[in-house]
């Protein structure tokens, strides 16, 4: 009687048990709107979702006037943005780009790694036969690598050959947008591993390559008789592509074609100190130019209000429109600061502009204790004034310019400051 009860006490135990793993098994089936096969899984294909292909078309616009008057304007080359589907299969991918697996008893699958790197992926947007997931950024590129795709499921696992393709070249920080014959500049970023060839875009001028890895390049610049600015052309190999080509967006400027102000560790054509106080002028230490030695120093006392700048009194800068640019180097000091961009034959002259007088190219945003590379566009002679300019009107009142310089405008509780000027030029 013992022994009976045991049996039916048990009995009635699963019963229950068995119910709700079938209420959680159909309500996980329903959420998902597929039943998960059983079998070892497997991968067939591997295919991009979609992408984006900019065409031009045609395009007609209608339009009416208050009086009815219809005009029709057909422009032959509208740039038109569509989404592609794609249906090809691939064996490499792009960092960031959306791929679908196809293959059969993937709905359970619990894990998928691409060269040892999990990969977040959500079973609803799939089905039994697809997984859909979005190459991460930090999967690694750089070869060799097992360049495998490896899904789990709870059945088994299967194995992909899958090659993720390096990034296009790309500079996020560069130690100078400056160069001269043979100076050397550093670019930070990534995808510089699969680089082979680098080359000045405007005039096809042989870059050297000094070191790389897939984070750092470290480059020889050439000597140019011809360019003024250009951006770089790298070549490099993405897969099976051993010949991609890609311009960088960073604009490097030559300054053995540009007039210098300041360059080469002293003061160049005909320039010099013409500072309010001092220490100033060309000084040893603090250079930011590739083996410099020397930079500009200005000081300014707590409080005050002044100019530090320079002066060039015969021959003097003459108006040129081929100039775009005016460029330098500026290492603030113990606090951020903004200062006034003021000339002689600028609006305000070379003197007191205060900062709420000041239009918007003027004013030189200078962060405490870094260097900061400032290019400011040029605009032609003009008496006008506008608040908001954002280019440089430095022969507004008259041609040639004599003087360059920046004020501080004291403020009360203000510090003795410091701060450091290098590579001063005038860009084409």
């Amino acid at each position: 009687m013992k022994t009976k009860m045991k049996l039916t006490l048990t009995y009635y135990w699963i019963l229950p048990a068995l119910a709700v793993l079938g209420l959680a098994s159909c309500k996980k089936d329903k959420y998902l709107g597929y039943t998960p096969g059983t079998g070892a899984p497997t991968i067939t294909s591997v295919v991009q979702i979609n992408k984006s292909v900019k065409d031009t078309i045609t395009q007609s616009t209608t339009t009416y006037s208050s009086s009815g008057v219809v005009t029709t304007t057909v422009d032959t080359n509208f740039s038109h943005i569509s989404i592609k589907p794609l249906d090809s299969a691939t064996v490499t991918g792009n960092l960031g780009v959306m791929y679908m697996i196809k293959g059969t008893n993937l709905g359970n699958t619990t894990k998928l790694t691409i060269n040892g790197v999990t990969v977040y992926f959500n079973r609803s947007w799939g089905s039994d036969n697809t997984l859909i997931f979005t190459l991460p950024t930090n999967i690694p590129y750089v070869q060799p690598q097992s360049n495998e795709m490896v899904l789990t499921t709870l059945t088994g696992k299967v194995t992909y050959k899958f090659t993720t393709l390096p990034p296009p070249p790309t500079i996020t920080q560069t130690s100078d947008f400056d160069f001269w014959a043979n100076s050397q500049i550093t670019l930070t970023g990534k995808g510089f591993a699969s680089v082979s060839d680098i080359k000045l875009t405007t005039t096809g001028d042989e870059v050297t390559i000094i070191s790389k890895n897939d984070s750092t390049l470290v480059l020889k610049m050439p000597s140019s008789s011809t360019v003024t600015e250009s951006t770089l052309s790298f070549t490099y190999t993405s897969g099976s592509n051993t010949g991609a080509k890609i311009a960088s967006s960073a604009v490097f400027n030559d300054l053995d074609n540009a007039y210098t102000i300041y360059f080469n560790n002293s003061f160049q054509n005909s320039w010099g100190d013409n500072s309010w106080s001092g220490p100033s002028g060309s000084q040893p230490g603090n250079p930011h130019a590739y083996g410099g030695t020397n930079s500009i120093e200005a000081s300014y006392p707590a409080g005050a209000w002044q100019v530090e700048g320079w002066a060039n009194w015969y021959p003097s800068f003459a108006y040129d429109a081929s100039y775009k640019y005016l460029t330098f180097w500026v290492k603030g000091g113990k606090a951020d600061h903004t200062l006034v961009l003021v000339g002689d034959k600028m609006v305000g002259g070379y003197g007191q502009v205060q900062n709420a007088n000041a239009y918007a190219a003027q004013l030189v945003t200078v962060p405490a204790g870094v260097w900061t590379f400032v290019k400011i566009p040029l605009s032609p002679p003009s008496t006008a004034f506008s608040k908001t300019a954002t280019a440089l009107n430095y022969w507004a009142t008259g041609s040639p310019a004599q003087q360059l310089g920046f004020f501080l405008q004291g403020m009360s509780g203000d510090v003795n400051e410091t701060m450091y000027f290098d590579e001063v030029a005038f860009v084409k």
